[in-house]
């Protein structure tokens, strides 16, 4: 009789991931080339440039098996010397057959004002210059779901340009994993000790581990996430959910 062969977690939960962050790493690639195309001629980085990205940015989220739900680049301040602040981003939307642009409020003096130099997806990457995942959260300034949002860094001669990313439901990254762990056990927290990914009714996305329920865990790489393992702590009260 065959021995079937319990899946590795962190291997399941790395591969998930990786392919997501794939799909920033080309959001990224278009980005940046056309940056560069704009410097081959001599000329500083425009407007037009950056609004010629859409229809690729469109493919990808129409692309067969996409997670994102939205993705585009968000620009540091001063990139475009028209725009103080910047971003191309196109989501899907529940009731529209096509992606459409995500629209905010980038006027600092109005009482809207998106600030997402102050979003961790922004201003990580811009410390570290290194990729970073936020959430679970619930988007309200997007698309009101319960989101992980993927960065990366840009940048072009060691100056950084911004950051390329995508939302990912997090109903669809449980989706992904729950299937390939099949019966395995295993609950991913983020560094906050929010439960991104859990196999057991016990512990529910989105709930938060007490401090005296928290544990040293897997750390997984290059990302603020660790992989608790059996035996999983039980839970001790109730928490809810996180907003960003």
């Amino acid at each position: 009789m065959p021995i079937t062969q319990t899946p590795d977690p962190a291997s399941v939960i790395s591969e998930a991931i990786e392919g997501i962050f794939a799909t920033v790493a080309e959001v990224r690639r278009l980005a940046l080339a056309s940056h560069a195309a704009a410097v081959a001629e001599g000329r500083a980085f425009l407007d037009p440039d950056v609004r010629g990205l859409a229809p690729a940015f469109v493919d990808l989220l129409e692309a067969p098996d996409q997670l994102a739900v939205g993705l585009g680049i968000i620009l540091e301040p001063g990139t475009l010397p028209s725009h103080p602040l910047r971003l191309e981003w196109w989501q899907r939307s529940t009731g529209r057959d096509a992606p459409v642009p995500l629209e905010v409020d980038l006027h600092p003096d109005s009482v809207g004002f998106y600030d997402y130099m102050a979003a961790d997806w922004f201003a990580v990457p811009r410390r570290t210059r290194a990729r970073h995942v936020v959430g679970p959260y619930v988007d309200v300034h997007g698309t009101d779901r319960y989101l992980l949002t993927l960065t990366m860094p840009m940048e072009a001669d060691g100056r950084f340009l911004g950051v390329a990313g995508a939302d990912v439901p997090i109903t669809g990254f449980e989706t992904v994993v729950l299937r390939r762990l099949g019966t395995a056990e295993a609950i991913l927290v983020n560094d906050e000790g929010r439960v991104v990914v859990s196999t057991t009714s016990r512990w529910i996305t989105g709930c938060l581990l007490p401090d005296h329920e928290r544990r040293p865990g897997v750390p997984l790489a290059e990302l603020p996430w660790e992989l608790l393992e059996p035996p999983l702590p039980e839970p001790a009260r109730a928490a809810s959910r996180g907003e960003g």
